[in-house]
């Protein structure tokens, strides 16, 4: 495999409800499911990128206080080749209900240990949900 050319930053969610399931989404004219977020532009810092992305896909309004940054990852990208994505995680306290923005195709609760054959974006599949595992057993 060659190394990739771009590097791609974003900010992800890591959105559960009560039952520990992990919200994934796919986006529109893509076939992998992966954690809402998304790019962060170039003055942007990744908090106000995530909330900024959080709107637009899920109409989520949330504020600051509610996120709490996990770490960072880096995974080949889903959708766009010979790309890396770098993303800032963060565990987001879910504040109210949401709304399937335009750009999402689907969306899914699905089981961090059980991802029951959907196919996941590289970052979802090697890193978020161990994250997510690691983080059910504290």
């Amino acid at each position: 495999m060659g190394e990739a050319q771009t590097i791609l930053r974003i900010a992800v969610a890591i959105i559960r409800d009560e039952a520990g399931r992990v919200l994934l989404l796919r986006k529109a004219g893509t076939r992998a499911f992966m954690q809402p977020g998304g790019k962060i532009e170039a003055s942007e810092r990744p908090e106000t990128a995530l909330r900024r992305e959080l709107e637009e896909e899920l109409c989520l309004n949330v504020s600051p206080s509610a996120l709490r940054h996990l770490g960072a990852a880096e995974a080949p990208a889903a959708n766009e080749p010979d790309t890396l994505v770098r993303a800032e995680v963060f565990a987001v306290a879910q504040c109210g209900p949401i709304s399937i923005g335009a750009e999402i195709a689907e969306a899914a609760w699905v089981d961090p240990g059980d991802p029951i054959g959907l196919e996941l974006a590289p970052l979802t599949r090697d890193h978020i949900l161990q994250m997510v595992r690691e983080w059910q057993k504290r």
